[in-house]
């Protein structure tokens, strides 16, 4: 099962005898950034399964970070 959003997508790609994994996010409409990335994987299956379970960790703590800015904001406001 592929985890993925406008936002954040990963990428597996095969470089001689091993495959890497990247997260990669969308931050405008051209422009797209690693947010993480690991190499050395000996099959594409464990590239893709470290891909979902760190995208889905990555996207977890971000919106808890967003959470939590959006909190302060809000205290500022008031």
């Amino acid at each position: 099962m592929t985890t993925q959003s406008k936002k954040y997508t990963t990428n597996i790609t095969k470089t001689n005898n091993s495959w890497s994994a990247e997260i990669i996010r969308r931050a405008s409409a051209k422009k797209n950034i690693v947010s993480k990335a690991q190499a050395g994987f000996k099959t594409k299956t464990e590239a893709t399964q470290w891909a979902e379970k760190e995208l889905l960790s990555f996207s977890q703590k971000q919106s808890a970070l967003n959470k939590r800015h959006a909190e302060k904001r809000q205290k500022q406001n008031n």
